[in-house]
């Protein structure tokens, strides 16, 4: 996993070859996982977005199939996740109440997320870890799913959209080109300096 991901220019250039068009299926199967399945926030988000960008700026790769199918993708993702948390996270919160979760935080949680869900949801999508569990916490604290459905909508176009659209412009220039690896790993880290930077205010406050 971590030889794909470091190397995704190399390895989708070889599914590109192997598999044709399916490899649009392929990668549509890997945002919706990475968004939609609670235990799969370790597969490759932002990196593969920019590498998918720079193979359509190569050729390899067409921009006009890319960005709705990696768009649906990730809007599907979002709301099977949305929808797993609702009606199957609900029935454990039921099932474990008083000795894992009290229903005191499933109130806070709702509260949370009635005011602060659709900037939660929108802005969860530029965060790796946080964007595939936060649809389902959504779901776990009853966000209204028409509220939750239209962040979730604006959120997965603007990801797609922008990560792989600069991949698409900044993938092919030389430089970039020629150290695709360190990008790749830029971007990772890139990434999660939100989360990060978010934590150290915590870490401040509590201070």
């Amino acid at each position: 996993m971590i030889d794909f991901i470091l190397h995704l220019d190399t390895h989708l250039l070889a599914l590109v070859q192997q598999y044709g068009m399916w490899v649009y299926a392929i990668l549509f199967l890997i945002i919706f996982s990475e968004t939609g399945l609670v235990f799969a926030p370790f597969l490759p988000g932002d990196s593969l977005l920019f590498v998918t960008g720079a193979l359509c700026g190569m050729g390899s790769l067409d921009l006009k199939i890319l960005l709705p199918a990696l768009a649906l993708a990730a809007f599907c993702g979002d709301n099977t996740n949305y929808w797993i948390g609702r009606l199957i996270g609900l029935k454990l919160v039921e099932k474990f109440e008083g000795r894992l979760i009290k229903h005191e935080h499933l109130e806070k949680t709702h509260a949370f997320y009635e005011r602060h869900g659709g900037k939660t949801v929108l802005l969860a999508r530029f965060i790796p870890i946080v964007r595939t569990f936060a649809p389902f916490v959504a779901g776990i604290g009853l966000m209204r799913y028409r509220l939750f459905v239209t962040f979730s909508a604006l959120g997965s176009i603007a990801w797609i959209s922008i990560i792989t659209l600069a991949g698409y412009f900044f993938g092919n220039i030389p430089i970039i080109k020629d150290n695709l690896t360190l990008m790749t790993l830029g971007v990772i880290i890139l990434s999660f300096v939100p989360a990060m930077l978010q934590s150290f205010k915590r870490l401040r406050k509590s201070a």
